[in-house]
């Protein structure tokens, strides 16, 4: 409970201040909304698009958060979020409960919160996707795993009962539900990985296959069912040979990157505690005799080794994996750390405070408003004074939990100035938030029912404007846009694309007046856009005049 804690703590501040991320967040987003507007829980889709990617359970959890704590007219995204923060909690705490059966509580609360509290963990909590529910749903399922391996290396029979196998088999179906295979990948790549080693798994024999293997087809076989009669099986050819092939054959959307990008990045992702990653790793190696640390050492390895080799990456791909590593991190804790490690560690951890002040300091100066000066002071100074503190964990063997308890601290407060209070003061990247002000500021947002809607955007096209704006947003070409001058709605041209939309507009006899005007950067693509906001001046007209009888017209 302690490392859940530490979690939402972590995971909170980002949760309700950042304002809807371009991309992938609003995608899943829109798409939940699409669902409770509709009632139809079985297609996922983004305006009249089939998101034919992911299996179901993030948009089922997000639609059974906002119908509780808000409403899906609101578009409030942090209710969109509560299911990743609970999975980060999950996470966090599945880890305590697994470390601690091989080490103790104290080991096992340490590992849970370094885990909850690393950069890329508390940042997935703030992101309405499936990622920080995927961690979470794997780690419960290595806890369990872990549980029962140590019942029969411990020869103590304890943890090996029904209730842990139950766990272990429930977070492999969530799993499946929430990201197809990935679960279920990491816990065979370790058990085989054991098995190797070991050259025996006594525990494999009882972890209930069965009525283990029917518990996930009873969580995901009817939505799975479902999907493919509704879709006609397009569902699966979208989202094997769409999505998943071509992640596997090159570096999918701009993704590529060679081996070491995760391993390189996991420097920085895993800070406050980045000072402990040389020591985990030698632990690793020393400590491959004990059971808990073979554990984690074939829980680690593998999964990373898939992802490393893997061409399409992203940052968050390999944390599943990352809570084995905050295991050898807290073991490495509780032993003596070499002085190559730990100058190396405490090298590692200055440099990537200095990281994160200078990226904070650069934010602000590129992207950020006035108000954000002091909140990007603030998060310069806590990220190098967490860096600062980590550096002395493995420095000082006598006060090693007290100073990772203020590592801790100082790196939750700095990732909280950096994510609440600096972030959305980044005026520059919420080019959808600005757009939604400046189209309520002239009053041309359609859903205070004074004009027309949709609005037409020409030149723009992030899913975080469809999020805010309303599901029948409408990304149209030149024609389009002056269709919807035609028909009294507010279009938004990129400037690019302005003179030719006013050509349009003249060929057509048609009149709109520029109101406003919002720049900005989508950041998903890297361009800076300029945004014009147009009052259509061409009044719709009626399609039938009814002249009534005294100038005989029909009645």
């Amino acid at each position: 409970m302690l490392a859940a804690l530490v979690a939402l703590l972590a995971g909170l501040p980002g949760l309700f201040a950042l304002p809807p991320l371009d991309r992938d967040e609003s995608l899943f987003a829109q798409a939940t909304v699409q669902m409770l507007e509709s009632g139809d829980f079985v297609s996922i889709r983004y305006q009249d698009h089939p998101r034919d990617k992911k299996p179901v359970a993030i948009n089922w959890l997000q639609a059974a958060s906002v119908s509780a704590l808000s409403s899906v007219e609101a578009r409030q995204i942090w209710a969109f979020r509560i299911p990743s923060l609970l999975g980060a909690m999950l996470a966090a705490a599945a880890l305590a409960w697994g470390v601690m059966r091989f080490f103790g509580a104290g080991t096992g609360l340490a590992a849970g919160a370094i885990f909850a509290s690393t950069l890329l963990l508390s940042t997935e909590a703030g992101i309405a996707k499936t990622d920080a529910v995927l961690c979470g749903a794997t780690t419960l399922a290595m806890a369990a795993l872990a549980r029962l391996y140590a019942a029969w290396n411990l020869n103590d029979g304890v943890g090996a009962g029904r209730r842990t196998k139950l766990l272990f088999w429930l977070g492999l179906a969530l799993g499946v539900l929430d990201k197809g295979p990935i679960g279920p990948m990491v816990a065979l790549l370790a058990g085989l990985t054991l098995w190797a080693w070991d050259r025996k798994a006594p525990w494999a024999r009882t972890l209930g296959w069965g009525w283990g293997l029917m518990l996930i087809l009873l969580v995901a076989a009817p939505w799975a069912v479902a999907i493919t009669v509704k879709t006609d099986g397009q569902f699966w050819t979208g989202a094997i040979g769409g999505d998943l092939a071509p992640k596997l054959a090159r570096g999918d959307a701009g993704h590529g990157a060679p081996p070491g990008y995760h391993s390189l990045l996991a420097i920085i992702l895993f800070f406050p505690a980045t000072a402990l990653l040389p020591a985990a790793l030698v632990q690793g190696w020393k400590g491959r005799a004990e059971a808990g640390v073979r554990f984690a050492v074939a829980w680690l390895v593998p999964t990373w080794l898939v992802f490393e080799l893997l061409p399409t990456k992203l940052p968050h791909y390999p944390m599943p994996a990352y809570g084995a590593l905050a295991w050898l991190a807290a073991v490495a804790l509780t032993r003596p750390i070499g002085r190559p490690s730990a100058w190396i560690g405490a090298g590692l951890s200055v440099l990537v405070g200095v990281v994160f002040a200078a990226v904070a300091g650069v934010a602000q100066a590129r992207y950020g408003e006035p108000a954000g000066l002091g909140w990007a002071i603030l998060a310069g100074a806590l990220g190098l004074l967490a860096g600062l503190a980590g550096a002395a964990i493995p420095l000082a063997p006598s006060r090693r939990g007290a100073v990772l308890a203020a590592a801790i601290a100082l790196g939750i407060a700095a990732h909280a100035a950096l994510a609440a209070g600096l972030a959305p003061r980044l005026g520059d990247l919420w080019l959808s938030r600005r757009t939604m002000a400046a189209l309520d500021h002239v009053r041309l947002d359609p859903r205070g029912g004074l004009i027309p809607g949709p609005v037409a955007v020409v030149g723009y096209a992030e899913p975080s404007l469809v999020f805010s704006l309303g599901t029948e947003t409408e990304f149209a070409g030149i024609e389009d846009a002056a269709e919807a001058v035609s028909e009294g709605r507010p279009v938004v041209v990129e400037q690019r694309q302005d003179q030719a939309f006013r050509d349009e507009l003249a060929a057509d006899g048609l009149k709109a007046t520029a109101v406003g005007t919002v720049s900005g950067l989508d950041y998903s693509k890297g361009k800076a856009l300029r945004l014009i906001l147009y009052r259509s001046d061409s009044p719709p007209q009626p399609d039938d005049q009814d002249t009534g009888p005294d100038q005989g017209g029909a009645p």
